[in-house]
């Protein structure tokens, strides 16, 4: 369980990354590594609790950081759309 929890904050840099790169989303390189590796927790957490998975430990970090990379920022642009009014 050890090297699967290291390995999957890795794969959620690396999503981090590429989704910077690709621009996929605009926050920053290491504000998208803080939201993904954040997502990749919750999610790797979730897994050892409640047994909730998508398969192997990789595809779980991977839609966990593609998740939060998703939600994250969302959250906070409608936030200022609610504020705005």
């Amino acid at each position: 369980m050890f090297f699967s929890f290291w390995g999957s904050l890795v794969i959620g840099g690396i999503v981090a990354y590429l989704s910077e790169k690709w621009d996929m989303t605009h926050h920053g390189v290491l504000q998208a590594i803080i939201i993904a590796l954040g997502g990749v927790i919750l999610f790797f957490m979730a897994r050892v609790m409640f047994g909730l998975s998508f398969g192997p430990p990789g595809v779980n970090a991977i839609v966990g950081a593609a998740g939060a990379l998703i939600l994250i920022p969302s959250e906070a642009i409608a936030r200022k759309r609610r504020n705005r009014r």
